[in-house]
């Protein structure tokens, strides 16, 4: 009578942690996904704030003009003359521009500011358009058809809004539309403490 053979034990295998790594990058991925989804862009701070304004040169939107007078483009010295200004960063083909517009045109009214545009991958006929439509509240516009003004001033999307003091330094970026809560609580007073620090 033969006797039953005995097996090795077999001992477990141990999984090797690469088994989990798609698991592990996919679960990432959903983390930094979801956080880019809840944070809002218009609190994220600007490497450029307290900096001099990037040095640009853009030409007029063509065949813009007001009362037969073209409307001039957009360079880096216009923005260090000895007032303060506001540079909204626009599209006509952005909603939120259309939204905010009343608000800029309040803005354009003040001649304490000088409110200039930069139209951002845009056509020229619709940027054209837009304005013709809604009012022209800027009193220059450079034409940023291949946005690579829009990069060297950080411009995450339209429309931004950025408050240059007298002197050409960026005191203060919006990312998001200029309501008009944001108008009176936050955008009037920024002015008014860039102009008092230009003073000092």
């Amino acid at each position: 009578m033969t006797e039953p053979t005995v097996q090795p034990s077999q001992k477990p295998r141990k999984r090797s942690w690469l088994a989990y790594a798609p698991v592990l990058i996919f679960v990432g991925l959903g983390l930094l996904f979801y956080k880019g989804l809840n944070t809002d862009p218009s609190k994220i701070p600007s490497a450029l704030e307290g900096q001099p304004v990037p040095n640009f040169e853009l030409p007029a939107l063509q065949g813009l003009s007001i009362a037969g007078v073209p409307v001039e483009g957009l360079a880096s010295r216009h923005l260090r003359t000895g007032k303060v200004s506001v540079v909204n960063v626009w599209a006509s083909w952005c909603v939120p521009c259309r939204q905010e517009h009343p608000f800029l045109m309040q803005l354009g009214r003040n001649d304490s500011i000088r409110l200039v545009g930069i139209n951002y991958k845009d056509k020229p006929e619709n940027a054209r358009r837009f304005l013709g439509s809604l009012g022209n509240p800027f009193s220059r516009i450079g034409a940023d058809t291949k946005g690579s003004a829009a990069i060297d001033w950080g411009v995450y999307g339209v429309p931004e809004t950025f408050i240059i003091d007298r002197e050409g330094i960026i005191r203060f970026r919006w990312t998001g539309p200029i309501t008009e809560q944001l108008l009176k609580d936050v955008i009037v007073p920024r002015i008014r403490s860039s102009q008092n620090k230009a003073r000092n």
